[in-house]
């Protein structure tokens, strides 16, 4: 580079007025694990009560300590209601979450519920930028519920990246 050139800046990155949101960093950190409940079905497909009572008492329930457990039924079949709140009941003194679905549901409603944190009082009346790239997959349902949350309190809302974002905001209106 010779004295006259200058190294490019991306101002707009570096500018204090935009705020960047970067839902990446709002992944669970906690493990996550699920339970099936189609090993305990009778011939895998239907559910005796008392044996699925007697089933879930010789489980180590020590495995979902400290984990978010999604409760599901890989088989396809009817299962009770009462059966997902059992397993429930059996899961409250270990897993630090617990939810009837399936792993992207669980991630989803964990990020949503860390999303949840932000102080958007912080945001109020600020240019957003909610980052658009990620290594690690997104729900878009979280990109909806952040929206939910910013556009009654930022002046700009945008997605993408600094140099090439897609306005939703402008303003105050919707562009």
């Amino acid at each position: 580079m010779t004295t006259n050139e200058q190294p490019i800046v991306n101002r707009v990155a570096q500018s204090n007025a935009l705020r960047l949101v970067d839902l990446e960093e709002y992944y669970p950190t906690m493990p996550l694990a699920g339970f099936d409940l189609q090993p305990y079905l009778f011939a895998g497909m239907i559910l005796k009560e008392k044996d699925f009572r007697e089933a879930l008492k010789t489980i180590d329930w020590t495995q979902y300590d400290g984990k978010a457990v999604f409760i599901h039924c890989s088989a396809d079949t009817i299962i009770p209601v009462w059966a997902y709140m059992l397993v429930s009941g059996y899961l409250k003194d270990h897993a630090v979450y617990a939810m009837l679905g399936n792993e992207q549901a669980l991630v989803e409603r964990l990020m949503v519920d860390n999303v949840k944190s932000i102080d958007i009082e912080q945001l109020r009346g600020k240019k957003v930028l909610v980052k658009g790239c990620s290594d690690k997959p997104v729900p878009h349902g979280l990109y909806v519920e952040l929206a939910r949350m910013l556009l009654p309190v930022v002046n700009s809302l945008m997605y993408g990246e600094a140099c090439s974002n897609v306005p939703i905001v402008k303003s105050g209106k919707m562009s």
